[in-house]
Parts: structure tokens; C-alpha cells; sequence
């Protein structure tokens, strides 16, 4: 089918390649001009093999030059590309990528000053002062929350996963997303249709669209790699989250992927042209095998087409780990090919695959270089105990330097002794603790690493717990091992790569409701703990913290058992907190039993929709609502709070990791 449609197109140039449109708009069966005689026979062959050094791109002045040369011309080099256009192309497309930058950046800090004010406005105050705060100021930007902002793309599903069978087909982008996806898009279509179509040659008209779209090959293959980073520097410039910058990175790659085909298309229809021009077979497949600037242009694309096809949902999540390092290996295939297609034939974007394959070397480099600093010290690295729990595994890293902690943050787990790679999963941070190194006085240094533990700037450890559910590959290898120990406890060699995220800060609102669903209880403890401390210590404006955490059974209770008594036995708890506790498959009805008046379990699933109607209606101030659980379930609590976002201020915030 391909080759059908590479003669087809092939066919439709040469045949409009002997006709050309003259100045005085009369179609003429042949341009003549004074350096080409096309009644000499062997005047074809002779410019077919012999290709025009001295016209580099398109020129005012070029076209009554084009008409009179032959397809060879144009089946490599820069031969009726237009420089000047493409270059045009490279300004339109950056400004437009800085133009949506500087905007969200002013949304953010206006965003943010309401904030802030709303925060000092509020500290130590009651209910009735914040009122002014929990009224909208404006119908315009609720309005957009609803309908743009907050909304999916339909009417309702956004985060659950559509499936086929066992087969995770993926998720739809959201309303916001998709508009700017589709601009995104539609500008690359509108790019490739600014043609010269006065040219009188028609296969210049093809060169050009061979040029155009290889142009934004290279083009789109920077936003490819800065939005696909963890340590991207737009995530904390415009405070947008990496799962949002993964879900551009994964459609820009596969825009990249189908102009490398049009690229190639517009090369082989033009080259079956060119063979036909001096009635030879075919020679597009010999053009490979002695010809580097092809030969790797033809690695960079099937490295391109295959990463199309294993980057799919369905492949990703059926085994993520060899996903993640093929998709790697295939990523520099295509980045390498590039750049030895581009080097060879001195084409005008070739630094700028060289500055993205060091953006991205650069970013890794980052990451390992996070790695060794978090994990390891003079003399010792980071061990790792794991405890197995019902259907989890709680699993505690003792790190060798200390680190700030933000709410709401995670960080990626490494176990070089249980896999077979370097694969790494995100986590939530469930707890976090600093301790001041402990140092035995009885003992006498020996070592130097005792020395240094004797010294009195010592600084503090740091110990952070994560939660991981058994599902499979890594976690339930993990869980295997750890069930087999006699205690049910091992102790593994590991290290974290963080913190990432934690963007967002909840002290500016009087009414916090924190919804989570299973294993997305470890997103909000962090968030409880900090905000009942910052209530403590009136530096907050919080009044009412609402946690609603749903789960199946009451086993899941077990594995954030110490930290909620820890969280319950904090100052001033009453006044502020409340938890809901929903099991969807209790064992015994008996067994769902509220304990106090602060702490409600109930039997079934939970009914966001219903609990944030009752909580808006006795909210306190401004009210933030953020989820971290399944995709149904935070596709629930977004459609409550879009009902709720136009009769007073909700802010929305989706703790997601859609990989």
C-alpha cells in the first residue's frame, strides 16, 4: 500500500512536472530557457546524474530556473527547499511555545498573590471573617474553571483507564489539554502548507514538502525532550506538574514520528520520479546501501515507527520496566540517526539535534548525579528496610543527607539487587522524619567514618517511608521476598532519586477536603501533618480539614496505622480535623465501627458528589479539594467540584502518575 501510494503521488508530479505556469498565466507543455535544451536526448540523463550545486533553498528569482531542471535535482541536498521559510517556521513555533509560557507564568503569579494575600488576611481568624474569601470575585474565571480548566473532554471520564480486555488502552487528555494538543497540531499541518505553489516545477513543490516536514522533525524533537525531563525547569517555573508535560511529550512524539514518514514519503515519491524521468527501475532501495546520509535518516526512522508502537498504552502497561529501557535504547537510535543524517548532509538544523541530544545526556546526568548525592557518603549508602503488610509493602529508606520535605511530593525507587535493571517507579512520600545522627560516646573513633560521626556539626539523617501496593512486576517481586523472611521484614540495598512535585500549597485556604483512594492515602498524609502544624503554629489560614479515604478492606488500615496515631495525638486535632473512613468490602458488618465523632467509618463506596455538597455548604473560607486514587475515582470527585465551582471559590488539584 505504501508503494502504491508513492507511485501514485510519483505519477501525479510527473505529469504535472511537464506542464508549468508562465508569467502571462498561460500553461505551456515545456519552459525553455537559454541553459537548457530539452530536444538533446541525453539532456535528462545528463542533469539527472548531474544535481545543481549552486541553488541551496527557493528564491524570488529561482522558479524560471526550476522549470528546466530535471527530478534528480531534488532527490537529495537542499535543492528547492525554502531556507527562508523554514527559518520562519523556527521563529513561529518558539514564539508561540514562549508566547503560552509567559501567559501561564502571569496566570501563576497572579495566581499566587491572591494566594498569599488570602493567606495573611486569614491567620488566626474565625469563619465569619473569612467569608469574604469564599465568594467568588468574578463570574469569568469560575466559568473557565468549569468549562475549560477542571473540565474532561467529554462529559465525565478523564483518568480511568479504558480497557480492553486486560489490555490498559490509556486515558483521554483533558478539555484544556486537548485544545492546546490540537493548536499544537494544526500550527505543524499549517506550517507544512505554506508552500511556493507558483513554482512552475512540480517537483519543486515536492522538495519542498520534503524539506518542510524533516525540518519540523528536527524542529519538534527539543519540546520532545524538555517536556518528557523529570528535572524539566518549566515544572517549577510555571508550576505545572510532570504527568501534564508526559502527556505533550508522548503526542509531540508522535507527531514527530508521522513527519519523519511524510518526510520520507515526499524523498521516495520524488526519487520514483526522478527514475522514471530517465526510464530506469527503480533505484530507491540501492540509494541505501552505500549512501550514510540515507542509510542513517532510515535508522532514525524505523527507531521513530517502532517507539510509536511500543510506547502505546497497551504495550507500556503490560511490561513497563522493558518499555521504559527499549524506549531508551530506541530514543538515541533516533536522536544518533538524526544527527548523522543531519551532519552528512549539512543541513541547517543539525546544531539543534546536537543541543537537544545534550539537553537530554544533560538531564540524565542530573538524575544520577541526584542519585549519588542523596544515597550515598563517606564510606556507606543508603540501605532500605522493607516490612511486608496485607497487599503492600511499607518500605523505609535511612538516606545519608538531610533534605527539606514538601507535602504532596515523590520520589522514584531504585532496587539494583531485585531487578535486572535500572528501572525506577514513583512513589508518594507517606512519612518523613529528621533525627540528629546518633553517636555512641563509649567509643573511641577508630575509622573515619567515626570520626565524623563525632563531630559536633554533625548533620541530621533523614528517614522517609513509602507505601507500595503489590501489583506486579517490581512491587509484588518485592513483596515475595520480604512475606518469605521470618519476621516478614528484610533489609535490601536501594536509593531514591527526588523529591519531585509538590507544587501546591494548601495554607492559604480555610477548608481543605483531601479524597483518597487506597494507596492515595500517602499523598495526603504529608498534607495533614503539615497543615495541622501550621494551624499550631498560626502561620496558616486552615480551620477544617476534611480526610475521606476509601478502601477495600479494612486491612489497608495496617499500613498507615502508626502515622495516623501519631496524626490524631497532634495539638489541636479536634478542632480541626475530621476523617471518613469508607470500606467498599468490609469482611463483617460488624466490623465498620466509628471509634469517635472525628473519626466515621462507613460500609460501601464512597459517594464523593454527596460528601462535597455537604462540606461546601459548611465550609470555612476559600476551599481547596485535591485527590490522589484510581482514575474513576478522582474522575468523580472533579465532576463534584465542577457542580460547585461557580457558587464560590474551590480550587481543584489531581494528584495523578498516568504512565
Amino acid at each position: 500500500a505504501s508503494v502504491q501510494l508513492v507511485h501514485r503521488i510519483a505519477e501525479f508530479f510527473r505529469i504535472s512536472a511537464n506542464t508549468c505556469q508562465t508569467h502571462d498565466g498561460i500553461a505551456r507543455t515545456r519552459c525553455h530557457t537559454p541553459q537548457a535544451d530539452h530536444s538533446k536526448p541525453n539532456t535528462k540523463l545528463m542533469m539527472a546524474s548531474k544535481p545543481v550545486q549552486h541553488l541551496h533553498g527557493l528564491a524570488p528569482d529561482s522558479n524560471y530556473s526550476m522549470c528546466s531542471m530535471a527530478p534528480g535535482n531534488f532527490t537529495h541536498g537542499l535543492m528547492g527547499v525554502n531556507l527562508q521559510m523554514d527559518r520562519n517556521t523556527t521563529y513561529a513555533l518558539w514564539s508561540t511555545i514562549v508566547a503560552v509560557c509567559l501567559i501561564i507564568i502571569v496566570a501563576r503569579l497572579v495566581q499566587g498573590g491572591v494566594s498569599l494575600l488570602r493567606q495573611l488576611f486569614n491567620l488566626n481568624s474565625d469563619r465569619l471573617q473569612q467569608a469574604y474569601w469564599a465568594q467568588n470575585g468574578s463570574n469569568a474565571w469560575p466559568w473557565l474553571k468549569k468549562r475549560l480548566v477542571y473540565a474532561p473532554l467529554f462529559k465525565k471520564r478523564h483518568n480511568r483507564n479504558f480497557q480492553m480486555g486486560r489490555l490498559n488502552m490509556g486515558t483521554l487528555p483533558s478539555r484544556f489539554h486537548t485544545i492546546l494538543l490540537a493548536l499544537y497540531v494544526i500550527s505543524n499541518i499549517v506550517y507544512c502548507c505554506f508552500l511556493n505553489y507558483n513554482t512552475c516545477n512540480k517537483i519543486a513543490l515536492l522538495a519542498e514538502i520534503r524539506g518542510r516536514t524533516g525540518h519540523l522533525t528536527f524542529l519538534n524533537m527539543m519540546p520532545l525532550i524538555l517536556f518528557g525531563g523529570r528535572n524539566n525547569l518549566l515544572i517549577p517555573l510555571l508550576r505545572v506538574s510532570f504527568d501534564t508535560f508526559n502527556i505533550f511529550h508522548r503526542w509531540i512524539g508522535r507527531l514527530v514520528a508521522f513527519e519523519a514518514v511524510a518526510h520520507t514519503i515526499a524523498w521516495m515519491a520524488v526519487k520514483d520520479v526522478a527514475d522514471r524521468h530517465v526510464k530506469q527501475q527503480s533505484t530507491m532501495m540501492l540509494a541505501f546501501s552505500d549512501n550514510p546520509f540515507l542509510t542513517w535518516g532510515l535508522v532514525s526512522l524505523l527507531a521513530m515507527l517502532f517507539i510509536l508502537i511500543q510506547a502505546s498504552s497497551a504495550v507500556r502497561h503490560l511490561a513497563y520496566e522493558t518499555f521504559l529501557h527499549l524506549h531508551q535504547v530506541l530514543a538515541f537510535l533516533a536522536f544518533l540517526g538524526a544527527a548523522i543524517h543531519g551532519h552528512t548532509g549539512k543541513l541547517p538544523l543539525t546544531n539543534y539535534v546536537y543541543v537537544t541530544m545534550g539537553i537530554w545526556i544533560l538531564e540524565r546526568a542530573v538524575r544520577w548525579a541526584m542519585i549519588v548525592y542523596r544515597n550515598f557518603g563517606l564510606g556507606s549508602s543508603t540501605r532500605v528496610t522493607i516490612e511486608a503488610l496485607p497487599e503492600a509493602c511499607r518500605v523505609t529508606y535511612q538516606l545519608q543527607r538531610p533534605w527539606q520535605m514538601r507535602p504532596g511530593c515523590h520520589v522514584y525507587a531504585h532496587f539494583p539487587t531485585l531487578t535486572w535493571s535500572l528501572s525506577s517507579h514513583p512513589f508518594s512520600i507517606a512519612w518523613y522524619d529528621t533525627r540528629p545522627t546518633t553517636i555512641n560516646s563509649e567509643k573511641l573513633p577508630t575509622t573515619t567514618v567515626d570520626l565524623a560521626n563525632t563531630l559536633p556539626n554533625r548533620k541530621d539523617s533523614t528517614t522517609i517511608t513509602l507505601i507500595m501496593s503489590r501489583k506486579s512486576g517490581m512491587t509484588a517481586r518485592l513483596h515475595a521476598r520480604a512475606l518469605a523472611a521470618p519476621s516478614n521484614t528484610i533489609t535490601l540495598p536501594g536509593y531514591i532519586e527526588g523529591p519531585y512535585g509538590g507544587l501546591e500549597s494548601l495554607h492559604s485556604y480555610g477548608t481543605v477536603l483531601l479524597f483518597a483512594g487506597g494507596v492515595g492515602i500517602t499523598h495526603q498524609l504529608s498534607h495533614i501533618r503539615d497543615l495541622l502544624a501550621s494551624y499550631d503554629a498560626s502561620t496558616a489560614a486552615i480551620q477544617k480539614i476534611v480526610l475521606i479515604w476509601s478502601v477495600r478492606t479494612q486491612d489497608a488500615f495496617d499500613w498507615v496505622h502508626p502515622w495516623m496515631t501519631e496524626i490524631l495525638s497532634m495539638p489541636h486535632r479536634r478542632e480541626v480535623l475530621k476523617v471518613l473512613l469508607f470500606v467498599t468490602k468490609p469482611r463483617h458488618a460488624g466490623d465498620v465501627v466509628s471509634r469517635s465523632t472525628q473519626v466515621k467509618m462507613f460500609g460501601g463506596r464512597c459517594k464523593p458528589g454527596r460528601i462535597v455538597e455537604e462540606e461546601f455548604e459548611k465550609r470555612k473560607g476559600a476551599m481547596a479539594v485535591t485527590v490522589c486514587g484510581p482514575g474513576a475515582f478522582a474522575d468523580e470527585v472533579r465532576g463534584a467540584i465542577r457542580e460547585r465551582v461557580e457558587e464560590g471559590v474551590v480550587d481543584f488539584q489531581e494528584e495523578s502518575f498516568s504512565w
